[in-house]
């Protein structure tokens, strides 16, 4: 007697379920807050919570998603670039953000690249962050986006910055959403030294630091009183208090102390010397030579204290190093490195995601963690192993026979 049973059908029905949901549960990130190590403003920010009657701005910030466009790999294509367009999908229906930043690097090679197949790395973007299309989004410019020291070209910069949103011919860009003040700069521009595009962004610098006194010194006004803006020795003080200026985003990380680390949750580390020396590599393979500031990918101290003193900001967000960054500064400033959001600069992406209340003056981050790339491999491997050992089980047929 011969039993026959149907495998077939069922091993498509299971294969296809298992893909499905396994599809689906890796796609959906997974946030954690990242607590503030300023134990003032910690107290500060529980009380602007249990008192703030204001909107919340939630934005989603990414960095490094590297596209290739028009020259990606098929395993790029339908693997890597469509995994992360899910991503983007699912963060936008799960944590209904009401803004995008891309904190640059856009494109893996957009400085080497014609202005068509710019074109399509534009179109790549697009379809990659889908729903957000329709949301305010900002995108600052990376080293990858506009090139290094070396190759850096004023009429290539303004070309990629009028492609996105925003941003003004040097690649900086200024703009207010539900009372929040955000402030981008072309970050790549302030390595190079002594260029034209250096002094247009520190022109920007400057025309924002003008418009912070004005509304410093109307907001003082509107009190009734005329209040004295100058010392006894004649010299205009600055109304802007230290932490209360614009959101800073830039692409290159401002220096740190030698001692300084970052935080990831509890964790208190150093950058990772391979990672520094990966990039110094990389940058060396794309013409990176003889640049005037060490390891290539902090902003220089001098230039640092500048952005310090002239915005003041409440907050600094970066990217650049591709890993998560919690760092606080001297003097008090918050910054947070937002890391790779792709499989093709790290094993395990991830982005940032924040909150702020009271116009700003509270800020909640999260860090947002995705599935390593070895992992759905292996995963994927194992259900083709799997698909294929059932499938020549099902294929033997099996005698029962009664005696």
């Amino acid at each position: 007697m011969v039993l026959l049973f149907p495998w077939k059908p069922l091993l498509s029905l299971l294969l296809f379920l298992s893909l499905f949901f396994y599809e689906h549960w890796i796609s959906i990130p997974s946030c954690n807050i990242v607590p503030n190590t300023d134990l003032n403003q910690q107290e500060h920010d529980v009380v602007e919570e249990e008192n703030d009657n204001d909107e919340v701005l939630k934005v989603m910030l990414v960095a490094n998603l590297l596209l290739l466009g028009s020259d990606t790999s098929f395993f790029n294509l339908y693997f890597r670039d469509y995994y992360m367009s899910k991503v983007f999908k699912k963060s936008f229906y799960s944590l209904k953000p009401d803004m995008l930043l891309v904190m640059g690097d856009v494109s893996a090679r957009g400085s080497t690249l014609t202005r068509g197949k710019w074109v399509s790395v534009l179109h790549q973007f697009h379809g990659m962050i889908g729903p957000f299309i329709e949301l305010p989004f900002h995108v600052v410019l990376g080293d990858m986006d506009v090139g290094g020291c070396s190759g850096l070209d004023s009429n290539s910069v303004y070309w990629v910055a009028r492609s996105f949103p925003g941003l003004d011919s040097s690649g900086c860009g200024a703009f207010d959403i539900d009372n929040v003040s955000f402030v981008s700069l072309n970050a790549v521009a302030l390595l190079c030294g002594n260029n034209k595009l250096r002094f247009s962004v520190e022109k920007a610098v400057e025309m924002e630091r003008i418009d912070s006194w004005m509304d410093s010194e109307k907001e003082m006004s509107d009190y009734g009183e005329f209040t004295k803006t100058s010392d006894s020795f004649g010299r205009r003080k600055d109304l802007v208090t230290s932490g209360l200026g614009p959101v800073l985003l830039l692409h290159f990380p401002l220096h740190q102390a030698e001692n300084g680390g970052c935080k990831e949750g509890n964790i208190v580390r150093k950058a990772p010397m391979p990672l520094r020396q990966g990039l110094n590599a990389l940058e060396s393979s794309r013409g990176y030579t003889g640049a005037p500031y060490e390891l290539w990918h902090t902003i220089p101290p001098n230039a640092t204290q500048y952005i310090f003193q002239a915005l003041k900001p409440r907050i600094v967000f970066s990217a650049h190093t591709h890993e998560f960054c919690d760092h606080t500064h001297s003097d008090g400033t918050r910054e947070i490195t937002v890391p790779a959001m792709t499989w093709k600069a790290r094993d395990d992406p991830g982005f940032v995601f924040a909150t702020f209340r009271s116009g700003g003056n509270t800020v909640s981050v999260s860090y947002c963690s995705l599935a390593r790339e070895s992992h759905v491999l292996i995963a994927y491997t194992l259900i083709l192993f799997l698909l294929i050992t059932l499938g020549l089980v099902a294929n033997k047929p099996y005698n029962m026979c009664l005696r």
